[in-house]
């Protein structure tokens, strides 16, 4: 497994993001928004963001740019990203990635998981062409919030190119305990979101990795024994950030040590 950073979860400067990863011994990159909370891969600073990366020789895991997150009833605004895919994934080649995060649309009345599954089978044959995987993440305010409802989603689309981003902590806050996800995802599981937390009566409370209820040390020991070796990509929403995340890194590398 690789432990990287979500960047945009503690920085949006790049250049900072980069040099505190390195500093917490973590092994690449997930990137999201850079610059500015508007600013959202692939419309981003692409040299910039490739000098520094190559400089300091960490890879990007995994790029999360904004797609496929309105209802699926809005059918021209997904072909729409259809046609806008391109510019990721050749972004993606351009920054030597391979696996790109896309959302599984917006509940609402009037959602149809037939045309969710089009949409993303699409997406697929786009990606196929560029070598790139796509990987449908969990969300609670989405459609699919949950690793089994994104196992449902899949089995629909069937598609080799189109697999899951697992966030247990979406899940757990729609109900789903962290064990019932990864059964469900199975091998199709290309890439975790890495946060914890408790659920109290005022709602979620974010906590220092290891100290919520999502269960690390297990979760990550079953995760090893399933032959996973994607990335474990961490999520630092604990203030002070970067002290925080410090211990959360090096939380997360003790853990995955222990298990291999």
């Amino acid at each position: 497994m690789l432990p990287v950073l979500l960047t945009d979860t503690v920085t949006n400067d790049l250049a900072r993001a980069v040099d505190l990863a390195l500093l917490w011994g973590l092994e690449g990159v997930e990137l999201r928004t850079v610059g500015g909370p508007d600013n959202r891969v692939p419309h981003v600073n692409e040299a910039a963001i490739a000098d520094r990366l190559w400089e300091q020789e960490l890879p990007v895991a995994a790029l999360a740019p904004s797609i496929f997150e309105g209802p699926v009833a809005a059918r021209p605004v997904w072909l729409n990203e259809l046609a806008m895919m391109e510019d990721t994934f050749r972004f993606a080649d351009r920054v030597s990635c391979d696996l790109v995060l896309v959302s599984g649309f917006a509940a609402d009345d009037a959602h149809d998981p037939e045309a969710a599954a089009e949409a993303l089978r699409r997406a697929g044959g786009q990606a196929a062409t560029h070598d790139v995987r796509l990987a449908v993440v969990n969300e609670a305010p989405m459609a699919h919030a949950t690793g089994t409802d994104v196992a449902r989603l899949l089995d629909a689309v069937d598609h080799p190119h189109v697999g899951a981003a697992w966030s247990p902590v979406e899940a757990w806050q729609a109900g789903e305990p962290p064990t019932d996800g990864l059964a469900a995802l199975g091998d199709r599981l290309w890439h975790v979101r890495c946060a914890d937390g408790v659920m109290g009566p005022t709602g979620w409370r974010d906590t220092p990795l290891g100290e919520g209820e999502i269960g690390w040390p297990t979760l990550l020991r079953q995760l090893h024994a399933t032959g996973y070796t994607g990335a474990v990509s961490l999520e630092v929403y604990v203030e002070p950030r970067r002290t925080a995340g410090l211990r959360m890194a090096t939380r997360l590398i003790e853990l995955i040590d222990t298990t291999g």
